[in-house]
């Protein structure tokens, strides 16, 4: 595996606590404390908490239940159905912190000061060459190759794969700061003729801040300045809030782009280095975190021989049309914040909050953003639940699915007398009539009121032996 972000760490842990030998090479020598993503979404706090790692990371941010948007629009996110109806706001670095002790605990062998500058595969393994952290050039062989390597991907350049899209926003500043007088919102953004700024807190006494000034469109290297981050806030919202004393500020620009495809033979492309979004909605860490999800389990199965080449296309099949759907919400959220016209303003203040007030829209929000909503195809015939998110429901031994989960495990929700085939763990629930098999990604398999068709959905999935590798 190229690339030691949160993507990359969480796909290593999967594969090394699942028994696959792992090797990542990261570029960088050391962890960096600066970081770009900074809220964790519902979803991916339920797939940390089918690794154990949930509550540890609750420690380390703030929850945000509600937020505005534009100074009219409220989202509150309570009623979410899941264990973590909230934001939470915490550094990426945070992120990275407990995956990677996970991994390496769970013996994925990092390597640091790793460049990668050539990939190559064959019809049964991939070669690839770096320079090491003493200057030596090497070779790794393994059977499968991820790129988890970021919007520069050298894994995706040396696949010969476009990266089509555009630039949205041009001289963002990004900065961490003291406020001697913060918003009263947990979470407030909004924008005007003369920028954008996005505020939030991490609870610790620092605040996260975004902004864009209209008048300027400057390369990423310029130098950012406090006093740019002053004015936009004090323009768009009446008050600086008092900014001072950042710890670390940068510029940077937004792109929206995504690979047309995320696997080209043996090699998988994850997180950023198959899509790159708006920070709008703060969904791309999210995103992909959810590829590696997705990914880790099947590749195991591949590994072990009980999965194939269709199980693997499925990577493809239901992860790419996330990573579109992304694209549009938090390009759409952006250009909002983002309006010149005073006209396209003012009905964007109308039309959003009549439009979030409508029961269906808001919920829809809610379910998409947190991740909660967001569900795969299902075959013809197949059950409805198939493809969704299993919700965490509680077993007669008291054990919660999600705990079930963790070691990467198929479980099978079913109720008291259903017939459990041999080989499989069952998480029996009072009061429920349908038995889910589980995904160890925390989606639905397969659904039904008898075994009938049950075997063979262990088989696809790569739950049980009897698919070729």
């Amino acid at each position: 595996m190229v690339g030691a972000g949160p993507a990359g760490l969480l796909l290593a842990g999967d594969l090394a606590t699942a028994g696959v030998r792992v090797t990542v090479l990261e570029r960088r020598l050391h962890e960096s404390n600066l970081t770009r993503a900074f809220v964790v979404h519902a979803r991916t706090l339920e797939q940390l908490d089918a690794r154990g790692l949930a509550d540890r990371l609750l420690g380390t941010g703030t929850k945000v239940d509600h937020f505005r948007l534009f100074g009219r629009v409220s989202v509150n996110l309570a009623p979410l159905r899941s264990r973590y109806p909230f934001m939470l706001v915490t550094p990426q670095y945070e992120v990275e912190k407990v995956l990677g002790e996970r991994a390496l605990a769970a013996g994925v062998d990092l390597l640091r000061g790793a460049d990668v500058h050539h990939v190559r595969q064959t019809a049964d393994h991939v070669e690839v060459t770096y320079t090491d952290s003493d200057g030596a050039e090497r070779t790794v062989r393994a059977a499968y190759l991820v790129g988890a390597d970021g919007h520069h991907s050298v894994v995706r350049s040396k696949l010969g794969l476009a990266f089509p899209g555009k630039s949205v926003a041009q001289s963002l500043v990004l900065a961490d700061v003291r406020m001697t007088d913060p918003p009263t919102e947990q979470l407030t953004v909004d924008g005007n003729a003369a920028g954008f700024c996005f505020v939030v807190p991490f609870g610790d006494g620092w605040y996260r801040i975004i902004v864009r000034d209209r008048r300027k469109e400057l390369p990423d290297d310029a130098p950012a300045e406090l006093g740019e981050i002053q004015w936009v806030a004090k323009q768009v919202f009446g008050t600086d809030f008092g900014v001072h004393d950042p710890r670390w500020m940068s510029r940077f620009h937004s792109d929206e782009r995504q690979a047309e495809r995320y696997r080209v033979g043996r090699v998988f492309l994850v997180g950023d280095a198959a899509h790159v979004h708006s920070p709008a909605g703060g969904m791309g860490m999210n995103t992909g975190l959810q590829d590696a999800a997705d990914l880790g389990w099947k590749l195991a199965a591949a590994v072990q021989g009980r999965g194939g080449e269709q199980l693997l296309d499925t990577y493809q099949d239901e992860r790419h049309p996330v990573g579109r759907m992304v694209l549009r919400m938090s390009g759409g959220l952006l250009r909002a914040a983002l309006l010149r016209s005073p006209l396209a303003r003012r009905i964007r203040n109308v039309v959003f909050p009549a439009a979030f007030a409508l029961p269906p829209i808001g919920a829809l929000v809610r379910m998409k953003q947190s991740g909660i909503g967001i569900a795969y195809g299902r075959r013809r015939g197949e059950h409805r639940l198939v493809g969704t998110r299993a919700p965490d429901v509680t077993a007669l031994d008291g054990t919660r699915l999600y705990e079930a989960l963790r070691g990467g495990r198929f479980v099978l929700v079913a109720p008291p007398g259903f017939a459990v085939p041999d080989g499989v763990v069952a998480h029996v629930v009072p009061g429920t009539d349908t038995a889910l098999l589980v995904r160890p990604d925390g989606y639905v398999a397969w659904a039904g009121q008898t075994p009938v068709g049950l075997p063979a959905a262990l088989r696809r999935w790569g739950a049980v032996p009897g698919v070729a590798a």
